[in-house]
């Protein structure tokens, strides 16, 4: 990875850009493959609402015009007819998503706390059973210019296999740190983090992972002790910090105009992150375009926006091709 400025290149990925005849600006330079959980989110007042890390960011992704390939495993169930009724009307590529006739796809149980969130995440879900060489035999892994995961995906032995071959692809990694109790162990997850391109999580995760002080002390010392790249640590009403070897840049806050929930807000800002790492922004544009769309997103009941005008709009904003 090489910087100009504050703008944050792939060199591979540089070496390749495409752009459109038509307006000059860059486009992106590969799909970007995601991997993990599909499942529902059960609120305490009944409702059931899509989500999971993994399918929030590539719903998003497919929305801003990335074509997100989604790789994950649903049960042969209503819940799974549901899920990939969603991702066809929404213009998703189904062709990742594996079938599971003996576990049901997957369910977390959501209980809000005022504004905050407590998940309860069930076990033995079709999610933890996504099989490699199905994912593997995927032709269009040949297209993907990056792929993301999140730390749940690796709690169960099966899916913890399949990422573990996708490490093997030609392309970068982004990893989001997800610690959801009590499925996470700190060797587990600091395996995962070693020698990383991209890496995200909060402060809770941060003094998790056992790295304690000042938040950009603690941040520098991850940085460089798994040897990630480009660390991001998201500060909630705070902004976020993006921490590289030679730079750090400060992401300012954007403020919620009327806080809904925070569920899915973390996953709108990967969302963005990584749209921008393959349309090469800048990295401090970047950042704050992904905080500029995570407070939007606490606007919402729920992770995910349907309506596609939330997004037109942001794409204007930003003077972005869908």
């Amino acid at each position: 990875m090489v910087w100009r400025g504050d703008a944050c290149y792939t060199r591979a990925m540089h070496d390749t850009d495409r752009k459109d005849p038509a307006t000059g600006k860059a486009v992106a330079s590969g799909r970007p493959l995601i991997i993990g959980e599909v499942l529902f989110d059960c609120f305490d007042d009944g409702r059931e609402v899509l989500g999971g890390a993994p399918f929030n960011v590539a719903w998003h992704l497919q929305a801003f015009g990335a074509r997100p390939l989604l790789i994950s495993r649903i049960g042969q169930d209503p819940h799974g007819d549901q899920i990939l009724a969603a991702m066809q009307s929404w213009g998703m590529d189904c062709s990742g998503m594996q079938h599971d006739p003996s576990h049901p796809t997957g369910m977390v149980s959501i209980t809000m706390q005022g504004q905050q969130h407590r998940f309860s995440i069930l076990a033995d879900q079709a999610y933890d059973y996504i099989d490699p060489a199905a994912a593997l035999a995927l032709p269009s892994l040949a297209q993907a210019g990056l792929w993301y995961s999140g730390s749940l995906i690796e709690r169960a032995p099966q899916s913890r296999t399949t990422v573990a071959a996708l490490r093997k692809l030609p392309c970068p990694h982004f990893m989001d740190v997800n610690l959801r109790e009590p499925w996470w162990e700190q060797a587990q997850v600091h395996a995962m983090l070693k020698g990383l391109r991209w890496a995200k999580l909060n402060e809770d995760e941060l003094r998790q992972l056992g790295f304690a002080g000042d938040s950009e002390i603690a941040a520098r010392a991850m940085r460089e002790h798994f040897g990630i790249e480009l660390l991001i640590l998201t500060l909630g009403e705070a902004g976020a910090l993006l921490i590289t070897e030679d730079e750090l840049l400060r992401g300012r806050p954007v403020p919620v105009r009327r806080l809904v929930d925070t569920v899915g807000a973390g996953d709108a800002f990967s969302a963005v992150m990584l749209l921008g790492i393959l349309h090469n922004w800048p990295m401090a544009q970047s950042l704050q375009r992904a905080l500029a769309f995570a407070a939007a997103q606490c606007e919402v009941q729920g992770a995910i926006h349907e309506d596609r005008s939330v997004y037109e709009k942001f794409l204007s904003q930003w003077g972005a091709a869908a």
